[in-house]
């Protein structure tokens, strides 16, 4: 069966930080691109970061540049979203998504959905 297992997130205080995870099964995992998105109460799905098969490639938002890194491990068909200086305006639920030989940097251009996670930043 092909998913995306996500694991991680919760409440964090301003200036916090989180670390995502999203494990893929029954797929092979380096002809995906991973990436991850958000969506907030009242808005659009909205792209995070994006991560080439075998992580060569790593791509932001520019609301997220220099705050959170994007990685993959080959090894564990694992990607992170690893989060730092949250910001109230971060908080969302976070979903990673994945599509074979491309990488996602559109919810529509997403094939396969992770099930979401709460991502909850308090000021």
């Amino acid at each position: 069966q092909v998913q995306l297992v996500q694991s991680g997130g919760g409440l964090v205080q301003a200036g916090g930080s989180l670390r995502l995870s999203c494990a893929a099964s029954g797929l092979t995992f380096s002809n995906y691109g991973l990436g991850w998105f958000r969506q907030a109460p009242g808005k659009e799905r909205e792209f995070v970061a994006a991560i080439s098969g075998f992580g060569v490639s790593t791509y932001y938002a520019d609301s997220v540049q220099g705050r959170f890194t994007i990685s993959s491990d080959n090894a564990k068909d694992t990607v992170y979203l690893q989060m730092n200086s949250l910001k109230p305006g971060d908080t969302a639920v976070y979903c990673c998504g994945g599509r074979k030989w491309d990488v996602p940097k559109t919810p529509v251009r997403v094939a396969l959905w992770g099930p979401g996670t709460q991502v909850t930043v308090s000021s």
